[in-house]
């Protein structure tokens, strides 16, 4: 189902688990987390191999708890966002290793309470996450593992290269990350989209590995030409390095009334962004 961008929002919830694809500063649905910030959201749960997501959601007061295996823009190693509400004691941090969350995102996708997993044996994983316990192998081999249990989430919100109006997704670039996983783990699940075309093109279009999820996984579609910005969407376009820079840099306010405070189209326009022809991703001017 083709829905909008406050079609989408309208559906959260104060208190929600929301769990937000792509990874880093890479591939993220940046058009609905603007959309959430403007939203006046509160107290969300964020899950999340976090980038400018995580550091957008928090300053615009919407997170009080973040679920995640790093918060980085890549480029930019420290996202200073996370790192100011991490230094003020605003957040609440659930941190694990990065294998280890999707070890629960994958417990979750299917149906189970855990996962047993080796990563984080032997470091300040299980100080940090005291609430974490560790299982014995009931085989001969009788090794010690930690019991990961499931990341279950309200919503997923993920962002791909293309899809049909029946939720079909392909990524184009170089990584499918773990959205897949984000849309098993989720009650609702929700993509965003640079393109949405016939199901013949989609399929059409690439190898079938490359086709991450399929309608039985989304409930719904929204067409964000570009969408992910400024984080990147190969080949589309690569992470807009400039303006991740005046992220990191500007004062918050002054990036939110420039930014933020319109709707998307107002944010496009801010960018010198303007749409290409025959319904092709934003380009810029």
């Amino acid at each position: 189902m083709r829905v909008s961008i406050n079609d989408v929002v309208g559906e959260l919830r104060d208190g929600m688990t929301v769990g937000v694809g792509g990874w880093g500063s890479r591939r993220k649905p940046m058009a609905l987390v603007r959309a959430i910030a403007r939203s006046g959201l509160k107290d969300l749960t964020l899950v999340t191999y976090g980038g400018p997501d995580a550091g957008i959601l928090l300053a615009a007061g919407c997170v009080s708890r973040v679920v995640t295996g790093f918060v980085s823009l890549d480029s930019i190693p420290l996202e200073p966002h996370f790192r100011r509400a991490r230094s003020a004691g605003t957040v609440e941090l659930t941190e694990y290793d990065e294998g280890m969350l999707y070890w629960g995102l994958l417990a979750a996708a299917n149906r189970l309470p855990f996962l047993p997993i080796r990563a984080g044996l032997g470091s300040d994983v299980l100080r940090i996450n005291p609430t974490l316990r560790t299982i014995r192998s009931p085989y001969p081999d009788d090794t010690e593992l930690v019991a990961m249990p499931a990341v279950h989430l309200d919503v997923a919100l993920i962002h791909l290269n293309r899809a049909d109006a029946a939720g079909n997704g392909r990524y184009l670039g170089p990584d499918p990350y773990f959205d897949d996983l984000f849309c098993l783990a989720a009650k609702r699940r929700f993509l965003s989209c640079e393109r949405i075309v016939s199901t013949a093109e989609l399929v059409g279009s690439g190898p079938p590995q490359t086709l991450l999820v399929n309608r039985s996984m989304v409930d719904a579609v929204v067409e964000t030409p570009h969408g992910a910005h400024f984080t990147s969407c190969e080949p589309d376009y690569g992470r807009d390095e400039a303006f991740q820079r005046e992220y990191a840099t500007a004062d918050w306010e002054t990036f939110r009334a420039r930014y933020l405070d319109s709707d998307e189209a107002g944010y496009q326009r801010a960018i010198r962004h303007v749409p290409a022809a025959s319904g092709q991703p934003a380009v810029p001017r």
